[in-house]
């Protein structure tokens, strides 16, 4: 189950989202996603669990503060969903 993280801090590594989801179980991957030509945090990444059980109960994180921000944690949209692609809408 592959969960989207956002509302990150600017400077959090891939390490520390891990451990911060790892209280429900260790996570098959966490990965920040960064601006490719900066290199800079864009405050959003992903957590991926192979037991979809531990990714329902790591979103009992959404809405808790981390670095002094509140999470938003639900599970991922694929990535043609995610970004709108043609719904039939005005054109």
């Amino acid at each position: 189950m592959k969960l989207y993280v956002g509302n990150l801090p600017y400077n959090i590594s891939d390490d520390q989202l891990r451990d911060a989801f790892a209280r429900f179980g260790t996570p098959d991957s966490a990965t920040v996603i960064v601006d490719r030509s900066t290199g800079q945090s864009k405050g959003f990444g992903f957590v991926e669990f192979q037991d979809a059980a531990i990714g329902k109960a790591a979103l009992a994180l959404d809405g808790t503060q981390f670095g002094g921000r509140s999470l938003k944690v639900n599970e991922a949209r694929p990535r043609n969903e995610a970004s709108g692609g043609y719904g039939g809408g005005r054109y």
